[in-house]
């Protein structure tokens, strides 16, 4: 099971499916720059920059990481191509320790007085009602109560489908209809969630950016609102990316952030792509801990992010 062996077999087993095209893309591509080569020289590391640019790992993160080659080139003075493999493995680990993701391996949340309220933010198409579904199973199957606020009431689709969700995973949730009021919405489930001793809250938000002004005073307002029931809630909010559109996933993520105080990401969709690298570049850019990837579309291909178990699938040869 390779260096790191924490998960289950059957989760290990999602993940390295789940990492398959980007797995595939750069492991061949790296066999091809060092064909001929015994050690790893500039050429070597010339290509190597290209292999995790095209991986949208992205430009500033893949300097740094080469960086951290060239100096181990330095210090050992001689580095076999045969040992690439694992310096990379080893030095994308580490990046992702420095960039706040842990190492567990199970949902959790803190412990507190009152339920732990998570907002959803994120644009429509990257995967977040899916994720909250998922979300929520996984809450529910650690043996803890969720209550879902739909409120994104900007758009009717969204209501339904949550509502279809929530009924899959049996879970319950609190709306008002296309048009309500979001903030109504996020208070009713909130008030809800303390009256039935309801551990975890999962609020959704509107998905739109063509008006960032109008969001962020929509998320405030949501917010605010929470807050006269749960004075620090939401403790997290928690946005959501489609890891497959790449660098666009990063300019999302930047708006969202100036729009409001992320905390946590969840990434989705990375079995269709082989650009994962953006995973990487996420993290070292914006500083803030992955705590999701999605791997699949099955109700279990929500997995919580354990950097070593993501690194390591990620070289593993098959």
């Amino acid at each position: 099971m390779g260096l790191f062996s924490f998960f289950s077999r059957d989760k290990k087993e999602s993940l390295d499916k789940g990492l398959e095209k980007t797995k595939t893309g750069v492991l061949s591509k790296i066999a091809k720059i060092i064909v001929g080569k015994s050690k790893v020289d500039s050429d070597v590391l010339d290509n190597l920059e290209e292999i995790l640019i095209g991986s949208d790992v992205g430009v500033e993160t893949t300097i740094k990481i080469i960086k951290r080659i060239e100096d181990r080139v330095a210090k050992d003075k001689f580095l076999g191509t045969s040992e690439l493999n694992n310096i990379l493995k080893e030095e994308i680990a580490s990046l992702l320790t420095e960039n706040n993701n842990n190492d567990s391996t199970e949902i959790s949340f803190p412990k507190l007085d009152v339920p732990y309220v998570i907002m959803v933010v994120g644009v429509n198409g990257v995967g977040k009602t899916t994720t909250i579904g998922k979300l929520a199973n996984q809450i529910k199957k650690s043996g803890r109560s969720v209550v879902i606020g739909a409120s994104d009431t900007f758009r009717a689709a969204a209501v339904d489908q949550l509502t279809i969700w929530a009924n899959r995973v049996n879970v319950p949730i609190v709306s008002q209809g296309m048009g309500a009021d979001p903030a109504s919405v996020a208070f009713d489930t909130v008030t809800s969630a303390i009256s039935k001793g309801t551990d975890v809250v999962i609020i959704d938000t509107a998905g739109r950016l063509h008006n960032k002004v109008n969001l962020m005073n929509e998320l405030s307002k949501i917010k605010k609102v929470m807050q006269k029931v749960i004075p620090d809630a939401p403790h997290e909010i928690l946005l959501v990316l489609d890891a497959s559109t790449g660098q666009n996933a990063i300019e999302q993520a930047k708006q969202f952030i100036k729009a409001t105080e992320v905390n946590a990401l969840a990434l989705t969709k990375l079995d269709g792509t082989a650009k994962g690298g953006v995973v990487i570049g996420i993290s070292d850019q914006f500083k803030i801990p992955i705590k999701y990837i999605g791997i699949g579309e099955g109700i279990d291909d929500l997995q919580v992010f354990n950097r070593l178990e993501f690194v390591d699938s990620l070289f593993k040869s098959n």
